[in-house]
């Protein structure tokens, strides 16, 4: 899977790309993350990439025109395989289904990281689609990007080491055969919370009380705790997330 992350802050994406699974991804081949600085393609000796809003406001706005000169670089021809995404608190909400759908349609995403109040709303012509990751304002594109690319990647074979964990994910979609008592005439697709997990110590004593694993999972009868793992899952997704449950 290939990434082009184009941003005036390239700098902000070094520790992260640098550290744990997605280093290891990316010397593994498994991904390939280029970041370009938009800088590079503005025409101007101060490398002027925004400008005052018409109709007046706070704020500057990142210029259409170089936008559609990297774009126009980095893609120079409509490819099935890419999907041009720029990230805006009006966009569609990513959700994990969302997620799965790029990681099976696209082997390359391109990620157009907005400042200051956004690109010029023009910018929609030269995109594919806008994203919104959760209803709240960011001063950036960089951290959407960052969430995009790492939720991506964990759905690349091979990137994360047992690729069976992300199976049973907060959001998965969640066998409809083993929660048919749990949950029914509920939602079609379900995609429920994860169950807690623990490990040892088995006792931990914090401010006076002990809190212990529970009793099941140091049973060893399998099929108990999947019962109790399933019934957790689903209790948190009723007290946390209801409207997962809710019909599709």
């Amino acid at each position: 899977m290939k990434f082009d992350i184009i941003t005036i802050l390239p700098e902000a994406f070094d520790s992260y790309l640098n550290s744990s699974l997605l280093a290891r991804a990316q010397g593994k081949e498994l991904l390939d993350v280029n970041v370009w600085n938009l800088r590079d393609w503005a025409t101007d000796p101060h490398k002027t990439v925004d400008d005052r809003p018409y109709g007046g406001g706070a704020g500057m706005v990142l210029k259409v025109d170089i936008a559609a000169r990297v774009l126009k670089k980095l893609v120079p021809r409509k490819n099935k395989k890419t999907r041009i995404i720029n990230f805006n608190p009006q966009g569609k909400l990513l959700t994990q289904r969302k997620v799965e759908g790029l990681a099976k349609k696209y082997d390359r995403l391109v990620l157009l990281c907005g400042r200051y109040e956004g690109f010029d709303a023009r910018v929609e012509k030269l995109v594919d689609e806008e994203i919104s990751i959760g209803d709240y304002v960011l001063t950036g594109g960089e951290l959407p990007a960052l969430v995009l690319l790492d939720a991506v990647s964990r759905q690349v074979p091979g990137v994360v080491g047992k690729e069976e964990s992300i199976l049973h994910e907060s959001f998965s979609l969640a066998p409809k055969t083993r929660f048919a008592t749990l949950v029914q005439g509920q939602a079609k697709e379900l995609r429920l919370l994860e169950h807690p997990h623990y490990t040892r110590p088995e006792v931990f004593e914090w401010k006076g009380k002990k809190y212990r694993v529970p009793k099941v999972l140091l049973s060893g009868n399998h099929a108990a705790i999947q019962k109790w793992r399933d019934e957790q899952s689903l209790s948190k997704t009723k007290k946390n997330r209801p409207d997962l449950l809710v019909k599709q």
